[in-house]
């Protein structure tokens, strides 16, 4: 075990000195760490979409001291997820003591109770800070459930600790540290196991039917709702891993729906509901006849269609104090034989059981072609060395969470693993949400990076089966490790400016500034071929980081949330900033967009088509719907009452700038315009 925590430490140090430039302070080191975990456990759906925010204060009066690293509010107001961080940096197995460990959660009860007593009326307005003790406060009345997150790279010995609550409020407390991030690897999960006759209210009746092939084992039963309510309470998002979607929140009118039967007609509720499709990968039953059995046990049970059925009764009960006593919820469990097929056929079963809410195609692209043929070109394509003392080596594509210590592990010696390692160093490694990022500050989305890493990974997702995917060769891969070189330096000299707060924030605005500026006509090739950005470039970077922090921090209300809108970043698309043209003389004759040159020459043709054709139908008052009509070919069916001189009158750019429009869908477009003709 110490030989496995050694080596683990190592990794995890060097990861995050990857993740942080050489003039990173501690503090910023710290912060690597924190977007490092929080990404991880918002990859296994411990949290959802937390922000990082620094808050240090040392008591004062009858006010207790405090430190929060991160912060998560759902979006209902019910669940609050707040984190604090211990970060040693040695790369070495630090053990962590019960003092310290009581100390560092004894910080976030102290930042909830400074944000429930209205302190942020008492601290900048500009910090990030302000804006999460503002909100909590805001929300105190609603709030049900607190969970206390402590992250550490060193090792917590003693996971026993005494759990002081806060009244009203159901604290949980959670220890995440070095010794239980190294046991995830690929396709490790905390799988959750449901003991119904030992933990539940004994085990539950349901029906079983074996499919005739064998494949799997299918058992119908009906829960109560107050026993799904404190599962989902036990295990939250957990619950959802294999689901398309997180809870859509009761804004949606299907939710609303939900609500408004749970309120007044709860006995109906099991009429009403499609109920839940979920999955196992054993259980164990009691059967009393062939069809008829109880369920006594199940072991990584799964919701992958009735999410919100499930968060709404949970969100019912919490926050709206409703009895849900005799609502029933019935439930259809599959068991697969074979645990291999869980990958292919569950998304189906999701796709195919939805009938409540739109599943879009792009929910299920993680594991697409796109994702494995990139994984493969970063195996076998050697960056080239930048000097004669240097060797090339792989920019490494971790598709999946941990194949990259996975791999170097399998090299089996020591020296095979150094060996392993230089040619596949942790500074060159980039996960799919990384390049998600990379993309979508490229392309001009710098606000839906400000979403978080998976939800503009989910974004990104969108954008390829918008845009149909991209061609995924040896050009793209090139492309796409020039823009993390980009984005990278952009970070590293973000670190040297001395700024605090909103870092990703502001390189993403940055980088899509010097982006859109240059038309996308950065020579990706030469950044490529140097492994690096030219001085001319980085000091155009530089200048473009500072503006965008200033841009951010002084927008009103919440910079964070504010810099997710498009508004926010429309605004500093078009600001002139005061940068020598020395960076603008490097630019290539050629605008790199997605998709390699193939994609590159069709999109060419489609900008050369449009706007020839524009021009003879920018007075055209015809709406799309009657062009489906004339031409008998579809469109997009929330666009038919659009008339089609709003279309025509952008310039190509401005066209790709609207949401939802990719090139595909302006490329339908196109073909149903000139085959309705001019009027």
């Amino acid at each position: 075990m110490n030989n496995r925590l050694e080596q683990y430490a190592e990794d995890l140090h060097q990861e995050i000195l990857a993740q942080s430039s050489d003039e990173a302070t501690p503090r910023l080191r710290e912060e690597a760490f924190t977007e490092f975990m929080l990404e991880l456990l918002s990859e296994r759906n411990e949290t959802d979409s937390p922000d990082v925010c620094y808050y240090e204060v040392k008591s004062a009066g009858r006010a207790p001291a405090a430190k929060l690293n991160a912060w998560a509010l759902s979006t209902d107001g019910v669940t609050l997820d707040l984190f604090v961080t211990l970060y040693y940096g040695s790369g070495k197995v630090e053990e962590v003591g019960k003092p310290d460990v009581r100390r560092y959660f004894q910080y976030l009860r102290g930042f909830l109770r400074r944000a429930i007593q209205g302190h942020y009326t008492q601290i900048e307005e500009s910090s990030e800070a302000f804006h999460a003790m503002q909100r909590i406060f805001e929300v105190r009345e609603s709030l049900a459930t607190v969970r206390l997150f402590f992250l550490t790279d060193g090792v917590v010995r003693s996971l026993e600790l005494e759990q002081d609550t806060v009244p009203g409020l159901e604290v949980r407390y959670v220890i995440w540290d070095l010794d239980k991030l190294s046991r995830l690897r690929v396709g490790d999960r905390q799988v959750v196991e449901l003991d119904f006759v030992n933990r539940y209210e004994g085990a539950i009746p349901c029906l079983q039917m074996q499919d005739p092939t064998g494949e799997y084992r299918t058992y119908l039963a009906y829960l109560p709702a107050t026993l799904l309510a404190r599962i989902y309470g036990e295990y939250g998002q957990r619950l959802l891993e294999r689901n398309v979607r997180a809870f859509l929140q009761v804004k949606g009118g299907v939710n609303r729906g939900l609500q408004k039967t749970l309120r007044e007609e709860p006995h109906r509720f099991l009429a009403y509901n499609n109920g839940l499709c979920c999955t196992a990968a054993e259980v164990r039953v009691e059967s009393i006849t062939n069809v008829q059995a109880r369920l006594e046990w199940v072991r990584d049970f799964q919701i992958v269609n009735g999410g919100q059925t499930t968060a709404s009764i949970y969100h019912a009960m919490k926050k709206e104090k409703l009895n849900v006593n005799q609502v029933v919820v019935q439930v259809k469990l599959t068991v697969l034989r074979d645990a291999e097929k869980v990958p292919e056929i569950v998304p189906l079963i999701s796709r195919y059981a939805n009938s409540q809410n739109k599943v879009n195609a792009a929910d299920f692209s993680a594991n697409g072609p796109f994702h494995h043929r990139l994984e493969q070109l970063s195996r076998a394509i050697w960056a080239p060395a930048t000097s004669g003392l240097e060797r090339g080596a792989h920019w490494y594509y971790e598709r999946a969470r941990g194949c990259y210590a996975d791999d170097k592990a399998r090299q089996g010696t020591l020296a095979k693993r150094r060996e392993w390692e230089i040619q596949n160093p942790p500074r060159q490694k980039f996960t799919k949400t990384d390049l998600a990022k990379f993309e979508n500050a490229w392309m001009g989305l710098p606000h839906l990076v400000c979403l978080g890493a998976e939800k503009n990974f989910v974004k990104f997702a969108e954008l390829m089966e918008e845009d149909a995917e991209m061609v995924v060769d040896e050009n793209y891969f090139k492309q796409a490790v020039a823009k993390a070189i980009l984005w990278r330096t952009a970070e590293k000299l973000f670190d040297t400016l001395g700024l605090q707060g909103y870092r990703a924030n502001s390189v993403a605005y940055a980088v899509a500034w010097i982006a859109e500026q240059a038309e996308r006509r950065i020579d990706l090739y030469r950044i490529w071929r140097e492994q690096r950005v030219s001085p001319p470039l980085s000091n155009a970077l530089k200048v473009a980081c500072a503006a965008a922090h200033k841009h951010i921090s002084l927008q009103s209300g919440n910079p964070g949330e504010a810099s997710k809108r498009e508004s926010c970043w429309n605004i500093f698309r078009k600001a002139s900033l005061s940068i020598s043209d020395d960076w603008r003389k490097e630019l290539s004759s050629m605008a790199f967009t997605a998709g390699g040159r193939e994609a590159e020459l069709e999109e060419e043709m489609l900008v050369s088509k449009w706007e020839r054709l524009r021009q003879s139908f920018i007075n055209d008052v015809r709406t799309l719907a009657e062009l489906e009509a004339l031409t008998g070919k579809t469109w997009v069916a929330t666009r038919r009452d659009d008339p089609v001189y709003i279309y025509a009158e952008k310039s190509w750019a401005q066209l790709r700038r609207m949401r939802g429009m990719g090139t595909r869908k302006i490329g339908s477009l196109i073909e149903i315009i000139s085959s309705a003709g001019i009027r």
